[in-house]
């Protein structure tokens, strides 16, 4: 960047709104520069200053890139794989470097965010932010009422007690779940606890995010409006209501 620049400017940029909305949102006590109340005609750095919107930090550098890949099984969400397996990384643009935003397992399949914001990744990634993520389960057999109202009420693991926050049961073998945390392996675990192990697993939401003609192997950009959405979602939880619980990174 040249130098600081007027704010109304920077978050129009970022795609957060038009600058006369900006300048309302500022007007309105909405936008915050390093944790204090912005000012209106405020200039700001965008490389080094934490911007946030309601609450929700706004990514402001321009080097940022955020892509949506329908992870096909036998990818592993790894950079480099020392049993040579395909990886997530090289599905996807060389430059600028990327990461994946939590994991599917390689047997797993859906939608997985790829990144260079650190700060969005972990909020997006940690189950303390309490952002959803939504899979279809194929499993065995038939789950009844009462499978479905353990998986809500909560299931003990080896490693403690889970739960989903949504279940449901499109088909009869098809389970759909939603989980806040992110434990390794935590929704094949739960379906086993309840005695329907799974078949096959995919991520089909991610907080608000959803792609249901995004083909399987392929990825696309982000458009400002879907980054928003997801920064709002991962925003912290004293500013919004609900929240997660745990303190690990998600691992599917």
């Amino acid at each position: 960047m040249s130098g600081p620049e007027r704010i109304q400017k920077v978050l129009a940029r970022a795609g957060v709104a038009s600058r006369r909305a900006v300048e309302e949102m500022v007007a309105e006590g909405r936008v915050t520069v390093n944790g204090r109340p912005a000012r209106l005609g405020q200039r700001i750095d965008p490389d080094h200053d934490a911007v946030a919107v309601d609450g929700a930090p706004v990514g402001l550098r321009a080097d940022l890139v955020y892509y949506l890949l329908n992870k096909p099984p036998g990818v592993v969400c790894t950079a480099d794989d020392p049993q040579g397996r395909p990886t997530v990384v090289e599905m996807v643009p060389d430059e600028p470097r990327v990461f994946p935003v939590g994991r599917l397992d390689a047997d797993s399949e859906g939608l997985l965010v790829l990144t260079n914001d650190g700060e969005l990744a972990h909020r997006l990634a940690h189950p303390s932010f309490g952002v959803e993520k939504e899979y279809l389960a194929l499993v065995e057999g038939r789950p009844g009422r009462g499978a479905l109202r353990q998986l809500r009420e909560g299931v003990e693991l080896d490693d403690g007690p889970a739960r989903a926050t949504a279940v449901s049961l499109p088909e009869p073998s098809a389970v759909r779940i939603v989980v806040h945390e992110g434990r390794n392996r935590l929704v094949r675990r739960m379906c086993e606890a309840v005695g329907h192990p799974v078949l096959r697993l995919v991520r089909t939401r991610i907080g608000p995010l959803a792609n249901r003609t995004l083909p399987p192997g392929r990825w696309r950009e982000l458009s400002q409006s879907e980054v928003r959405q997801l920064e709002r979602s991962a925003s912290p939880p004293e500013s919004r209501c609900g929240g997660g619980s745990g303190d690990e990174l998600e691992s599917e």
